[in-house]
């Protein structure tokens, strides 16, 4: 399921920005439900809450505020360190080490983003198992974006000012749709990573935005295939 880019409408992009959980690794490698369960269990010894509730408790903070984090901090002000060291102390060998993708993006022209909404540590962990970290001129985390997740406009603001990124210019690769409005606001093309063989049946894996369509210009279930497409040798 790949949307074929034409590479005409990529030639301008200079700047190219991408998710990390579910978008640089593929989704059915489940890396994320470690840092599920972590959170869980923190949000379980934190309120001394049995497991059922501290899920049902974690899902809610994750929907109002965006991550379990914000809302920790917002209603019982947490230690945000403390909670990112913890959640991310994951085995991180479930990643599988990708050279296709390391050599589509070392082709790609300009500079090259990790925008993420976990830590630095876990995004360069992460991008290390993928044998793709040397590939990225910055990793920008939730540490860089004062604790505001995406997809908070504020959050894009840091981090486009922070580089001087021209959103005309620029494009952000991403698992959720809703994380793709601001960035298709900005100018940027938006690419939208789905599962591979992605059904809408799929529903309970994975977090299908309709409400945000219109803030997708791609779709595709191979970042790798789709990043060679964008070259004109691809």
């Amino acid at each position: 399921m790949t949307d074929q880019p034409d590479p005409s409408r990529f030639a301008h992009v200079r700047d190219w920005v991408f998710d990390l959980d579910n978008t640089l690794y593929p989704h059915h490698t489940n890396l994320f439900s470690q840092i599920d369960v972590k959170m869980t269990a923190y949000v379980s010894e934190l309120l001394r809450l049995p497991r059922e509730e501290a899920r049902k408790l974690q899902k809610e903070l994750y929907l109002q505020y965006g991550t379990t984090l914000a809302g920790l901090m917002a209603r019982h002000n947490i230690d945000s360190d403390d909670f990112l060291q913890k959640v991310h102390d994951i085995d991180y060998s479930w990643v599988s080490p990708d050279a296709a993708l390391g050599e589509a993006i070392k082709a790609l022209p300009g500079r090259k983003f990790i925008f993420t909404n976990g830590n630095r540590g876990h995004a360069e962990r992460t991008a290390q198992q993928l044998g793709i970290l040397d590939q990225f001129d910055d990793i920008f985390d939730i540490v860089a974006a004062g604790l505001t997740p995406k997809p908070a406009q504020q959050t894009y603001d840091r981090f486009v000012e922070l580089h001087k990124i021209v959103g005309s210019d620029a494009v952000m690769f991403e698992d959720l749709a809703r994380n793709l409005v601001v960035p298709k606001a900005l100018g940027m093309t938006t690419v939208l990573i789905v599962p591979r063989n992605f059904e809408p049946t799929f529903s309970e894996i994975w977090e299908k935005d309709p409400a945000f369509d219109d803030a997708v210009d791609y779709v595709t279930d191979d970042l790798a295939g789709f990043l060679t497409g964008t070259t004109p040798r691809g």
